[in-house]
């Protein structure tokens, strides 16, 4: 049997890693929290976006009220593809059970089931997150931009860097299309991990992401009513000063908010994530601590026993 020291001293180890898996716990609770209201309530103006994006292409194109006679924006516009941007998504810190590897898993998948050589040059990288620069940097991938500390962020200003790398990207010929991998909150036990196509922006991709996006029940699940994509009613715009000014700032903004409720999905995802792990090491070290408490109580009830035994048998030998 182990010595009763030995069993303090697992047993003080075991009592402070369980103190800091609660308060992670507890942080994580906190900011998961945050996050899953911000995403939340992002949703109705993710969907409105998706609308009048998908109201936009076919204004442009000539598909719906409009006389197709706008060119339409340049985000909007397809072209052939000689370069691809693929955005990973993931989170700077660790202990957040498999929310990193599930993304990267879909990445790889993606991978493999479009036979893409990730050495060849069209293919450009974006990290957003430590743990997907790292990963992409360590498969001697070259990283074109990476984004970090995004974990937190909950305005839209904090966004704009990765939104205008984008955009620039896209519209300096940078790159002709942008897929992003990233992490989608369903609830606080279950997260699932989407491929969105960012760039262009078409009726088509805005429909599938809508979607996705729209829970299948619960709160915002009204949402779920999307035939206004379809664009089958005929509907009178107005537009001012010029129908081009107009569609080329909207869709830069309209693209802000999509990458926007992106972020918040991811965010709100890890600290749900990090909530449950925190939870069950801390669980497992209760278990563990009250395991070696029992161990010690044996063990300690063993050397009185011992001790009781010596003192009567000196008794019994002297009488």
């Amino acid at each position: 049997m182990e010595s009763t020291q030995n069993l303090q001293r697992r047993m003080k180890s075991v009592g402070n890693i369980g103190q800091i898996t609660k308060a992670m716990e507890l942080v994580a609770a906190t900011k998961m929290r945050r996050s899953q209201e911000l995403a939340l309530g992002s949703r109705p103006y993710a969907y409105t976006a998706l609308e009048i994006m998908g109201v936009i292409s076919r204004l442009s194109n000539g598909n719906g009220s409009g006389n197709g006679e706008t060119p339409p924006p340049e985000l909007l516009t397809e072209r052939p593809v000689a370069h691809t941007a693929l955005m990973v998504v993931t989170s700077d810190k660790g202990l957040a059970g498999s929310f990193n590897a599930s993304v990267l898993r879909r990445f790889e998948q993606y991978v493999r089931d479009n036979a893409i050589d990730l050495s060849d040059p069209k293919y450009v990288f974006i990290a957003v997150g430590q743990k997907a620069k790292s990963y992409l940097e360590h498969r001697a991938h070259a990283v074109s931009r990476s984004f970090v500390r995004v974990g937190d962020f909950t305005r839209m200003a904090e966004i704009d860097p990765i939104s205008e790398y984008l955009i620039d990207g896209y519209l300096g010929r940078g790159f002709d299309e942008v897929i992003s991998f990233a992490t989608h909150f369903v609830t606080a036990l279950r997260q699932e991990v989407f491929v969105r196509q960012l760039l262009p922006i078409s009726a088509e991709k805005i429909k599938e992401s809508a979607e996705m996006l729209i829970p299948a029940s619960g709160r915002y699940s009204q949402y779920i009513d999307i035939e206004s994509f379809d664009g089958e009613e005929d509907v009178e715009y107005l537009i001012e000063p010029s129908p081009r000014e107009v569609l080329e700032g909207l869709s830069r903004e309209l693209l802000k908010i999509r990458v926007y409720h992106n972020i918040l999905e991811a965010n709100a995802s890890e600290h749900s994530a990090r909530r449950v792990a925190m939870k069950n090491a801390s669980d497992n070290a209760s278990d563990l601590s009250q395991n070696l408490s029992r161990e010690y109580n044996k063990s300690r009830q063993a050397a009185i026993t011992n001790q009781i035994i010596e003192v009567t048998s000196g008794a019994q030998s002297m009488q």
